[in-house]
């Protein structure tokens, strides 16, 4: 018997078209999962930090604002905070960085407990930012500074395998620091080439990384366009600019710490220091060389230097050894400019003018026409003239000047004599009647005689 077939429903079809559709819609939704998952597991982290420390001054918190592209005026008080804005081109990627800037004076270093935690201390890089304006603050500050971060990470207590497990990092990473020459700039990003983890690394040397944070670190001398006014006004010379980078060079030996010139106000390596930041940070790719030829341009990356590079510039050295303090021939000048000034600034006029009361108070009365200096004090004073002939009033007293002039000068009784025929003469003017000096007569009468008067008193 044949097979019988059986008769398919219409909708059987329909449905099964359905059941593709479905499945084909489950297939896209698990897709864009998935690229959604892959690409969230290749963004950029977060929660990043970058802990600034320096002294009030340095420019420290001019620079951050500068690289993050605003203009920062104010001057805050503690610990300050502030972002840079991180892009991945490749990935069309954004995030943000977090940077704190403690404040220059001691007295605020517990703030630190809100910047840097165990949790977060992992993703922190340290920078300690040196003024090249004042060369002879540089190596005190870092010392200093190193010191804060040292106790703040001590006191965080992270478990002993952790925090070798940190270290164990910062030493693989200055080992392997490879020139970039090869590097290709097409990608931000640095891609692991084969081999990579078979390279052969070696020693460090003995004074290398002896005072590991487990983080990393970056030395930035900023305000270094101060190196021409340190030449002109402070007669420095080469020497005294290798003998600095020389010292901070080794103290960034030590950290295992990168070091890098800078000048806001120049504008010069900030493009480069945002680029160097961003790849200790985030591993982007970094194609920059260590550049050490301009004294006020210096950068070296993290894993370049050795002691055999410095001994380099000790070659220069005539007037000064390596191994001589710091602060011997790095002094700090003296104030001569600030004495200077105060010589020669104006007195007060108020002062001024009391003083000159007070001389011309102690200096004797201004003798009248005529008279001695010694006679002076004899005048009364109404101020009227004396006739010759008067004698001396019983009041005055036996320590007066005039009490001790027996025989008047010739030369007082003529000029006495004149001066009482003037007053006389006046005063019969005003004793006259009222109407007789109306009169035409009188008055020409009176100018001729005031006239006649007045020669014979000049004579």
């Amino acid at each position: 018997m044949a097979p019988v077939l059986e008769k398919q429903h219409p909708g059987a079809a329909g449905s099964g078209d359905n059941n593709n559709e479905e499945e084909e819609g489950q297939n896209l939704w698990t897709s864009i999962l998935s690229e959604v998952s892959t690409r969230s597991s290749s963004k950029l982290p977060s929660g990043k930090n970058i802990l600034v420390f320096g002294e009030d001054g340095s420019g420290k918190t001019t620079l951050m604002a500068k690289l993050q592209g605003a203009d920062h005026n104010k001057k805050g008080r503690g610990l300050e905070y502030l972002y840079l804005s991180v892009h991945d081109e490749d990935r069309d990627d954004l995030t943000r960085c977090n940077v704190w800037i403690l404040d220059g004076d001691l007295y605020h270093k517990g703030l630190l407990k809100f910047a840097v935690t165990p949790q977060s201390l992992p993703d922190c890089l340290a920078v300690f930012v040196v003024d090249m304006s004042r060369p002879w603050t540089i190596m005190e500050s870092l010392q200093k500074w190193a010191s804060v971060l040292r106790d703040h990470v001590d006191k965080l207590k992270i478990p002993p395998e952790d925090m070798r497990e940190m270290e164990q990092k910062m030493v693989k990473a200055f080992q392997e620091y490879t020139e970039p020459e090869d590097a290709t700039p097409s990608s931000p990003r640095r891609a692991p080439t084969a081999g990579e983890d078979e390279a052969i690394v070696l020693p460090l040397g003995d004074n290398t990384l002896t005072h590991n944070l487990g983080i990393p670190v970056l030395i930035v001398c900023t305000k270094c366009d101060a190196v021409s006014v340190l030449e002109k006004e402070h007669d420095y010379r080469e020497e005294h600019f290798d003998f600095i980078q020389s010292y901070i060079r080794r103290f960034c030996l030590q950290y295992g710490a990168g070091l890098i010139y800078t000048s806001v106000k120049e504008e010069k390596n900030l493009d480069l220091l945002y680029k160097y930041i961003v790849h200790k940070m985030y591993d982007f790719q970094f194609v920059t060389p260590a550049l050490v030829v301009e004294k006020d341009a210096v950068f070296i990356p993290s894993g370049w230097d050795n002691e055999k590079k410095i001994g380099i510039l000790h070659e220069n050295f005539t007037t000064v050894r390596p191994e001589d303090p710091f602060e011997d021939f790095i002094t700090k000048p003296p104030v001569r400019k600030l004495v200077h000034d105060k010589e020669i600034s104006a007195e007060d006029e108020q002062v001024f003018l009391m003083k000159q009361q007070s001389l011309l108070a102690k200096q004797p009365a201004t003798p009248t026409r005529g008279a001695t200096v010694s006679e002076s004090p004899g005048r009364t004073t109404s101020g009227s003239p004396r006739p010759s002939g008067r004698t001396i009033q019983p009041t005055v007293t036996s320590g007066s000047p005039m009490a001790a002039v027996k025989k008047p000068d010739p030369s007082m009784k003529a000029g006495a004599a004149n001066e009482g025929v003037l007053a006389n003469f006046f005063n019969s003017l005003l004793s006259k009647k009222t109407g007789a000096p109306g009169s035409p007569g009188s008055v020409k009468h009176s100018r001729k005689h005031c006239i006649t008067l007045l020669s014979a008193g000049d004579h």
